[in-house]
């Protein structure tokens, strides 16, 4: 199966099923291995590049942009990035400026809000975006962490104020963190919202290689982002790892590429955001989209749908 091309939401954007997380670039990872990831994404048909303001205090952006620069490839990709903390209109408007001078573009296609402000009045948050949309500054804007209530409070606050719609939501998905299942999905299903769904493999929890009561490996997402540990290292969460872990040696494949099928089988996600530190993490992915087409494979799927459940 080839990469497929979906709609986002109502946008005139279409985005590969497989988006790349540029997270690790700058943060945990080099330069030139970042540029050799975004070589081999490209070329496999991934044109999703979602970054932020805060991966790697810029450097992220920065490796990016440098990247869109040397191989001429803006208008080939669909760029998203993400503005954090208080979401205040000047705050808004400068992170964003900022993040095009780090991408060296003149124009963001997806702008999110990284998390929820509690602080700052919705309004003036949406009035923001819709004042760089106006610009010509970014073409669409969507959220990032927030739950199906706080979505739906800014979408009705658009049509108030005739504005332009949050386009997208990109939330935690994979077999441990399931709580969009209680109503997001169905919601962005129903209003026609983009899902573009992040970490399918836990921060590498589900990959196995951690253990109950283990140490962290130096290094690893677990170590960078201690933050991971409270949602993964549960009863719960070893649990589900576990049960993963005996059905892929009953299928003979790699504990990755088992989870990440079984995000990619899901119909209400647009697009899998999939992290890398390496190009090989790449074609991982692919390997998980044949998986995740595999008539072999599929009572082994669905049955991994019944892991752990909803949380």
């Amino acid at each position: 199966m080839v990469i497929q091309y979906r709609q986002l939401g109502t946008t005139d954007l279409q985005v590969s099923s497989i988006g790349l997380g540029c997270v690790t670039f700058g943060r945990e990872i080099d330069e030139q291995t970042s540029l050799a990831i975004l070589d081999r994404a490209v070329e496999r048909g991934v044109n999703l590049l979602d970054t932020a303001a805060v991966y790697g205090e810029g450097a992220s952006e920065e490796i990016l942009g440098r990247w869109m620069g040397l191989r001429a490839t803006r208008d080939r990709v669909v760029l998203a990035t993400k503005v954090s903390g208080l979401l205040t209109r000047d705050r808004v408007i400068a992170s964003a400026e900022a993040s095009l001078r780090r991408l060296a573009t003149d124009r963001i296609d997806l702008l999110q809000a990284h998390d929820w402000d509690n602080q700052t009045p919705l309004e003036e948050t949406l009035e923001a975006f819709e004042r760089l949309v106006e610009r010509g500054l970014v073409r669409y804007c969507g959220c990032s962490n927030w739950d199906v209530t706080q979505l739906n409070r800014a979408r009705s606050l658009a049509t108030e104020r005739n504005w332009r719609p949050l386009a997208s939501i990109q939330p935690i998905y994979n077999l441990v963190d399931r709580h969009i299942e209680d109503g997001l999905l169905e919601f962005c299903s129903s209003q026609r919202v983009g899902v573009i769904s992040y970490s399918p493999l836990g921060a590498g929890f589900l990959t196995g290689k951690y253990c109950r009561g283990g140490s962290v490996p130096t290094g690893t997402r677990f170590d960078v982002k201690p933050a991971h540990q409270d949602i993964y290292f549960t009863d719960r969460g070893f649990q589900v790892m576990e049960s993963l872990m005996s059905l892929t040696e009953e299928a003979g494949l790699p504990m990755a590429r088992l989870a990440l099928a079984w995000v990619l089988r899901q119909n209400h996600v647009t697009s899998v955001l999939v992290g890398a530190r390496n190009p090989q993490h790449v074609d991982q992915a692919f390997e998980a989209v044949e998986a995740a087409c595999s008539p072999d494979l599929q009572g082994l799927l669905e049955r991994l749908g019944s892991v752990g459940g909803t949380t």
